[in-house]
């Protein structure tokens, strides 16, 4: 798997080219800054970007906005962001192509490596990962906001398990119900949250981004 890296922290930058390389990824690109970064992805043949959302100049959101600009160019990029805080901002903006193929870590969870690793080629196959701490906080907020009120208390924990990027059969594992059962909620969901029928992936996407978007 080719790797492009932005992290401006030279020993997180550091050690995350570590754990890439010991679990088989090469390191295309390694950069610390917003204009190296938006070079690498224009420049670069790569499986996955993984981004720091605050780099230099500004260490405001110079990762996130080249994120999105190599994923207008290239469709479907897939792209991990790595993140300190839970912005909701970020997370809509993040999702908000419903192409999937798109996470959102805190840093935090770069320490645990085998969940860094899953979770990105979870996103380097197309899938959505999203921190489960991002998802808590996120949840509350739309929680206070009547965002949820249409669903059911089972239908939260599967869209909350859906956000988190888990399968139908992990959700099912994780709820301790069958896989029809998981499905026959999902369905529920797409329908109260009215997400039109399109890829399976994409509706799982959408259906997160109108959970979470305020």
């Amino acid at each position: 798997m080719r790797v492009v890296l932005a992290e401006d922290l030279f020993l997180l930058r550091d050690g995350l080219t570590r754990t890439l390389r010991e679990h088989g990824c090469e390191v295309v690109a390694s950069v610390d800054n917003g204009p190296a970064l938006v070079r690498a992805l224009a420049q670069t043949d790569l499986d996955v970007a993984v981004i720091d959302i605050r780099l230099p100049p500004t260490h405001t959101d110079e990762g996130l906005k080249a994120a999105l600009e190599a994923r207008r160019s290239r469709p479907g990029l897939p792209v991990l962001i790595l993140s300190q805080y839970v912005d909701q901002l970020y997370a809509h903006e993040l999702l908000a192509s419903g192409e999937g193929a798109v996470g959102y870590l805190l840093k935090d969870r770069v320490t645990h490596t085998a969940q860094f690793i899953d979770a990105l080629r979870t996103v380097a196959t197309g899938g959505t990962v999203m921190d489960p701490q991002v998802i808590a906080k996120l949840l509350t907020r739309s929680e206070k906001r009547g965002r949820t009120d249409s669903l059911t208390p089972r239908e939260h924990e599967v869209l909350t398990l859906m956000a988190e990027g888990r399968s139908n059969t992990a959700v099912a594992q994780a709820l301790h119900i069958s896989e029809s059962a998981v499905a026959k909620h999902i369905a529920s969901i797409f329908g109260k949250l009215e997400i039109e029928q399109s890829p399976e992936d994409n509706r799982r996407v959408l259906a997160v981004l109108a959970y979470l978007k305020g």
